[in-house]
């Protein structure tokens, strides 16, 4: 005996509207879960187009493909426009992080292809939000603007499929292969076509290319691209379907902008996006302030610090005349290694695992650093003041700089494993914290040496 499950279609139709409404998204994607194909075009048929793309767009993704194959031709471009409505748009991106990666998962390939054909990058980057892409990832920053052809057509007939479609980008040279469901293949360059005989299937010619997420860092992405000169980096979705492409031009500007911002602040201050003398003068205070207000609490330590050993110095005031000098070697030490590790983190060659690592290497190397300029300092201070002096200074160096090195190399990866912009835990925090435990060192070493 067969059973099956009613859903009376008027009753459906009222919850529906109301999530709607509500913008109860979440229950709402569960409720469709349990309807049929059949019931699921009946409601989007039902719904105001702007209410039927946020519905369409909460299906699963293999739900959501049988869905569109299933619509006329027209229901599909009014979908397709719907869904670049700005209203779907702000539904999604209301949501809060953490909603929307439960929720959201990437469109059908076809359909993703589609809806963000002839759309800027200002319009892409917003509707990257239906896609479910995250900031700073490549399904952000791509262009849905590629040539493919399938494995089975010959060179005459990849031609003729193309050649309308040249004049449409910019990046019609590479050819991208790719099945009846879009899963890519491989890829090959337009002179590589025409070199062929017409009667040559594509198969036989086309080459693997390496390829990026579109769930992945643009910056990785990025580098990748150009370390490898790929003129054109194809982007899959999580099934392997192409759908966009990282153009090598767009990649070279990705990494001088993120370049630009871990150089304004490693500086101590956040990267403008525009012109100098263009910028009104709140949004450069703005950019300055922050840090320097977390620099002026950082360095209530030194005074800290400084009280504390008072007595020392008292006692030997020419001790406070080299104050600048470890001061100054100890935030350029810690400088040196937290701009090496950074830089390393950026093009793969640390990771987070790899702290360990990082700061026994950096404690030797900064300690043969100490090493090197505290026995300088010996000798020099020793001959203008007395040894006690220059013992006090050469100890200091060697126990700083190793201290400034471990300090200055951990600090990006602790940023990195938080998910923070390394440079942001650089150059002015590091300088802050090695200013007070440089003189926590000197000091020490001071009342060591002076027996006090």
């Amino acid at each position: 005996m067969f059973t099956f499950e009613y859903v009376d279609f008027s009753t459906t139709s009222l919850e529906i509207r109301s999530r709607l409404t509500n913008e109860d998204f979440q229950p709402l994607a569960t409720l469709l879960r349990s309807l049929d194909l059949g019931q699921l075009i009946k409601q989007i048929e039902a719904l105001k187009t702007t209410d039927a793309a946020i519905l369409y767009r909460l299906l699963d993704k293999e739900r959501a493909l049988e869905v569109f194959q299933d619509l006329d031709t027209v229901v599909q471009a009014e979908l397709i426009e719907s869904l670049q409505q700005e209203a779907v748009v702000d539904a999604f991106a209301a949501l809060e992080p953490a909603d929307r990666v439960a929720l959201l998962d990437e469109l059908p390939a076809t359909v993703a292809s589609q809806l963000l054909v002839g759309l800027d990058a200002q319009q892409r980057q917003a509707t990257a939000v239906l896609l479910g892409y995250q900031d700073s990832s490549v399904g952000r920053v791509m262009s849905p603007q590629v040539i493919t052809t399938l494995p089975d057509f010959t060179v005459g007939q990849t031609l003729e499929r193309i050649t309308p479609q040249l004049g449409a980008t910019e990046h019609g040279h590479i050819i991208m292969v790719v099945d009846s469901t879009r899963r890519f293949l491989g890829a090959l360059r337009l002179s590589e076509l025409l070199g062929q005989p017409r009667n040559q299937r594509v198969s036989a010619i086309s080459k693997e290319l390496p390829t990026a997420q579109a769930a992945e860092s643009d910056i990785q992405a990025a580098r990748r691209a150009v370390d490898r000169h790929l003129d054109l980096m194809p982007v899959l979705d999580n099934e392997g379907r192409l759908i966009g492409a990282l153009p090598l031009s767009d990649a070279i500007d990705l990494l001088e902008d993120a370049e630009e911002s871990r150089t304004a602040r490693s500086a101590g201050t956040e990267p403008l996006y525009r012109p100098y003398l263009g910028t009104p003068l709140r949004k450069l205070v703005r950019a300055r302030i922050v840090w320097l207000l977390v620099l002026a609490i950082g360095a209530t330590l030194t005074v800290k610090v400084l009280a504390t050993f008072e007595q020392t110095l008292e006692s030997m005031v020419v001790l406070s005349l080299f104050i600048p000098l470890i001061v100054g070697i100890g935030g350029n030490t810690g400088n040196q290694a937290a701009t090496t590790v950074t830089r390393a983190l950026a093009m793969g060659d640390v990771r987070v695992r790899d702290l360990g690592r990082v700061i026994f290497r950096e404690v030797r190397i900064g300690a043969l650093l100490g090493l090197c300029l505290g026995t300088l300092a010996l000798i020099i201070a020793s001959v203008a003041f007395e040894l006690k002096v220059g013992l006090i200074i050469g100890m200091t160096l060697i126990v700083l700089c190793a201290v400034a090195a471990a300090v200055g190399g951990a600090m990006p990866i602790i940023g990195k494993f938080f998910k923070a912009d390394p440079a942001v835990f650089s150059n002015p925090f590091i300088s802050t914290f090695v200013d007070a435990a440089g003189l926590i060192v000197y000091l020490s070493v001071a009342v060591i040496v002076l027996g006090q």
